[in-house]
């Protein structure tokens, strides 16, 4: 086997599939890599124009990247073989490459979310429908695409119980500019890269309302135990959510003006209707779906998560945002480790 395939041709799966295919290029390997895209006209089109001009103008393609509407095509005989669709399609798409899949191929998820209806992680959902024994690991971090695309320093985590999966991921995906560390805590890396986006709804709400600094931080701050204390519960090491995949991916999801679910929630501080922002969008904010199956997964779990639903009180029964800040701020008063 050889190669990579990237399934998924947003703005992040094309990111990782040229950032795989230039440094293949730069190491002089001539690895192929392969980018699908279930829509066999899109899939012309960027091969055509060497670029993906609806997510990621004017960052061309290396000569080494391929794009294909062809499933097996991409990912037969692939060393490894990244996923990168909405967290809500994964299912779908992992039940298409199961019958493709080789031995020895591992698969990388690189989609945050939770599975509405299973509150499953991502890396959950693949292992319920990917053959017995096929390798998985998880990709997170504060991996804003635009920036990496453009060649920036950034720095990510993935995630597999075996440590050799883990390195082997690390390998394929690491880059002079792009800089992969090893993490055995699935539970942690997936849970961090999923519910920072409902906090980064919060913060672009709070920056919508002119709430200042202060509040910005004292708000990240206890998101940060919130979602903590969830992923403890959920089995993870709590020091993984003050690393990359954690604190990190908060920072940059909660601070960006390219972060989507921070723009929604500017938006819907200005009074802007949830079903029309959406309506309106060709990207996905995963913080929607997320929040719901949030929920889901506390309600499972015991846990109290009084932020998420504020903030799913806001988008599913049109509470007033002020009125859910104003909830927030009277809450009892606790110790600070409450529940730690």
């Amino acid at each position: 086997m050889a190669g990579v395939a990237v399934l998924g041709t947003g703005a992040w799966g094309t990111t990782l599939a040229r950032l795989v295919g230039f440094e293949g290029q730069r190491a002089g390997e001539g690895m192929e890599v392969i980018l699908w895209e279930h829509h066999p006209e899109r899939a012309t089109m960027m091969e055509r124009e060497r670029e993906n001009r609806a997510y990621l103008p004017g960052e061309a393609f290396p000569p080494n990247l391929r794009v294909s509407a062809d499933l097996d095509t991409a990912v037969r005989g692939r060393e490894i073989v990244v996923l990168v669709t909405p967290s809500q399609q994964v299912r779908e798409h992992a039940r298409a490459l199961a019958p493709l899949l080789e031995r020895g191929t591992l698969v990388v998820s690189a989609s945050k979310g939770l599975e509405l209806g299973t509150h499953l992680r991502m890396s959950q959902v693949l292992a319920q429908e990917l053959p017995v024994g096929t390798a998985i690991a998880a990709l997170s971090g504060p991996n804003l695409a635009k920036e990496v695309a453009r060649g920036l320093p950034a720095a990510a985590v993935v995630a597999s119980p075996a440590t050799e999966v883990a390195e082997r991921a690390r390998a394929a995906l690491s880059t002079p500019l792009f800089r992969v560390y090893t993490s055995e805590d699935v539970a942690g890396v997936e849970l961090g890269g999923a519910l920072k986006n409902i906090i980064a709804l919060g913060v672009g709400i709070s920056d919508g309302l002119g709430y200042g600094d202060n509040a910005k931080a004292s708000f990240m701050t206890r998101a940060l135990a919130e979602i903590t204390r969830l992923a403890l519960a959920a089995g993870a090491n709590p020091l993984t959510l003050a690393g990359l995949a954690g604190l990190g991916d908060l920072i940059a999801t909660c601070s960006s003006p390219l972060s989507r679910n921070r723009m929604l929630g500017l938006e819907l501080a200005q009074g802007h209707a949830l079903e029309t922002l959406l309506a309106e969008r060709k990207t996905v904010a995963e913080g929607v779906t997320t929040t719901r199956a949030a929920l889901e997964l506390a309600a499972h779990l015991g846990v109290e998560l009084p932020i998420t639903e504020q903030i799913a009180r806001v988008l599913f029964e049109g509470k007033e945002v002020r009125a859910a800040v104003a909830a927030l701020m009277v809450r009892d008063p606790k110790r600070e480790l409450e529940g730690f």
